[in-house]
């Protein structure tokens, strides 16, 4: 079987890029030829003119729509997997891809069907004010700090609703959460066409050490819907407990309270020192104000034996389940975070435990082994089907 992937970069290399390319990765085991077609946000957006660019070809990309029809006649793929189309790639490719007869699959990272911004987020904190064809409200409410910057998502999102570029084009949309399907669904999209396969993470084979480490890893960008500001808070009220963060902060952001002594900041870490800061802590620790996609710190930290502790809501609900991998807390609730994090501080020889349920869970539901399966099926079926 011959696949093609199509993706957009963003602008620095992100979890979704780690997605994407662990995705080609098991296609490659699977035996698939995999041709690829990417664009890139990195260094394009700093003037006027990549500003611009990246408007317009949110639209309609002309080069892109030319490259894809050329990729149709000459590279001749059984399916196509479509990724991230903004900006430079747009949906307008999904027509031609259809015309010619290739079922499209579209693996769904994020919220960008039905929030322009792709993150059901404003000012940090949830919002679906968005959903079921309401994308004026990132203008209404400058969601992106940027009147154009705003106008131009929330254009782009109508624009590709009312021409139904996904609705009449894409086959079936591969949902990393239930909780993707859900909201999918109360947009109007045709639940039928849904499927779940969650992220992966690959080279799950030894067993870890569950020997409980001697701080509180915190894995990521460091930005405020993260809950940065509520991780911070907390640490002042434990001072016997020490944090250690991992992670570059978001461009812009400025940590604005005090930092206690017993927070550590790396900054960004490579994989290989990256083991020894899971390894060497005691659990993971994810404050999101906001939904989130599914982060794939949970699982790197999974995969070292160690549980987390979330927020009681969107896909977290899914991956943590509650006194057995990990625990959840109320979104936002600084009281009811300090609590959740002494209970498993104080508790070595349940964070273990649960350590060991966090590597199961992931060694059986979320390894390239647990989901080769799930994508060969449902290829095999596209295929078959055209």
């Amino acid at each position: 079987m011959h696949l093609l992937l199509i993706h957009n970069n963003y602008g620095a290399y992100s979890g979704e890029e780690t997605v994407v390319d662990r995705q080609i990765s098991l296609f490659e085991q699977l035996g698939y030829r995999i041709s690829v077609y990417r664009k890139t946000t990195e260094g394009s957006r700093g003037t006027a003119w990549g500003n611009l660019k990246g408007l317009l070809q949110g639209f309609y990309s002309p080069s892109s729509v030319k490259d894809i029809k050329r990729m149709m006649q000459v590279d001749k793929p059984d399916v196509v997997i479509v990724h991230n189309l903004y900006p430079y790639i747009s949906p307008a490719i999904l027509k031609p891809i259809k015309e010619a007869g290739v079922p499209i699959v579209m693996t769904v990272h994020n919220f960008r069907l039905m929030c322009p911004t792709g993150l059901f987020m404003q000012n940090a904190r949830p919002c679906e004010r968005c959903l079921g064809g309401h994308e004026w409200n990132c203008i209404r409410y400058n969601c992106e700090h940027s009147f154009l910057k705003s106008l131009g998502y929330a254009g782009r999102n109508w624009y590709a609703r009312i021409t139904k570029a996904y609705i009449d084009h894409v086959d079936v949309y591969v949902c990393i959460t239930r909780f993707q399907i859900q909201k999918l669904t109360q947009a109007g999209f045709d639940p039928h066409k849904m499927v779940h396969i969650p992220n992966f993470q690959d080279d799950v084979k030894r067993e870890p050490n569950y020997k409980p480490g001697d701080y509180v890893a915190i894995s990521g960008r460091l930005s405020e819907e993260k809950g940065i500001d509520l991780a911070l808070e907390v640490a002042a009220q434990t001072p016997e407990i020490r944090y250690v963060f991992a992670g570059s902060p978001r461009k812009g952001y400025e940590i604005t309270r005090s930092i206690p002594g017993n927070c550590a900041f790396l900054g960004y870490i490579s994989k290989t020192e990256l083991a020894g800061f899971y390894q060497n802590s005691r659990f993971l620790l994810n404050m999101s104000r906001c939904y989130e996609g599914f982060p794939m710190t949970i699982l790197e930290a999974a995969s070292y034996g160690k549980p987390a502790i979330a927020p009681a809501h969107a896909g977290f609900l899914e991956i943590i389940d509650q006194d057995v991998n990990g625990l959840h807390f109320i979104p936002g609730d600084a009281a009811d975070l300090k609590e959740k994090i002494q209970i498993l501080w104080n508790n070595p020889a349940r964070t273990s435990e649960m350590g060991h349920n966090a590597f199961l869970k992931l060694r059986n539901h979320y390894t390239s082994e647990a989901v080769k399966l799930q994508w060969e099926t449902l290829l095999e079926k596209l295929r078959v089907k055209n």
